[in-house]
């Protein structure tokens, strides 16, 4: 890589920690650089996820006073998507890299849906429990699962996964916004460490490509934790749906 490249590569490691605890879409900026730089699609995939690492520290911890609000989702969060991500990853491994090329931006425009009706969607089931002012603030069995599926869906490919993430715990909790995003944090956080175990040992990376990353993103998570905590419900949903969009149209192109 050139020194501009070098420099491009240290941008999108920013851009994507910003991302990565804002929206949640953090492979939307990093992945396409890495490809522009001459990685391999395979090698930019799996130094991409190791290189993003830092993001998810370093906003995990600019969200600890709204993980220390509900502990045990966290730790639900955490287990359920590091589970997940562990079949993922050999996924990834095991499988030729386009098979799920045709079906993943369908599920994110349907994440992107459920996101964008999901204060509706709330209060209709909020009506239809016995106890309709009662908020949910833990993880039903259905949310469980849900939770597992998208930590595989993040130890595979990822792009997408936060928008996925938040589609879970918007629908499957009554939690609040900040919340969802310091959860949907560390449930990334939880699958990028796992696939990153796994690819340290199996998979062929970049290390310079990830180093840049790293130092990036490691401030880019931080500062998107300080925007995300902040940010209006409506905002948040809005940006949600308009990345989950644009990632889905830029990998069905």
């Amino acid at each position: 890589m050139t020194g501009w490249e070098h420099l491009a590569v240290l941008g999108a490691g920013f851009g994507a920690g910003v991302l990565s605890t804002t929206v949640g879409v953090a492979s939307l900026l990093s992945f396409p650089v890495l490809l522009a730089v001459g990685l391999p699609p395979v090698v930019a995939n799996a130094s991409n996820t190791v290189g993003l690492v830092p993001a998810g520290l370093s906003g995990s911890f600019g969200y600890r006073q709204e993980l220390r609000e509900h502990p045990r989702v966290a730790v639900i969060v955490l287990v359920t998507c590091a589970v997940g991500s562990i079949g993922g990853a050999v996924l990834l491994l095991a499988l030729p890299p386009g098979v799920f090329e045709a079906i993943v931006p369908w599920l994110i425009l349907t994440s992107c849906l459920l996101v964008g009706v999901q204060p509706w969607i709330s209060r209709w089931l909020r009506r239809t429990r016995d106890e309709p002012t009662r908020l949910r603030h833990g993880m039903s069995p259905a949310t469980v699962v849900f939770s597992v599926l998208t930590g595989v869906y993040g130890g595979y490919f990822g792009a997408g996964a936060g928008v996925m993430m938040a589609a879970v715990l918007g629908l499957g909790t009554d939690l609040a916004v900040k919340n969802i995003n310091a959860l949907r944090t560390v449930a990334l956080l939880a699958a990028n460490v796992i696939a990153t175990v796994i690819f340290v040992f199996v998979a062929d990376l970049d290390w310079l490509a990830i180093g840049l990353l790293a130092a990036g993103s490691v401030v880019g998570g931080y500062v998107g934790a300080r925007i995300g905590r902040k940010m209006p419900p409506s905002v948040f949903r809005v940006l949600v749906v308009v990345a989950g969009v644009v990632t889905a149209v830029v990998m069905l192109t």
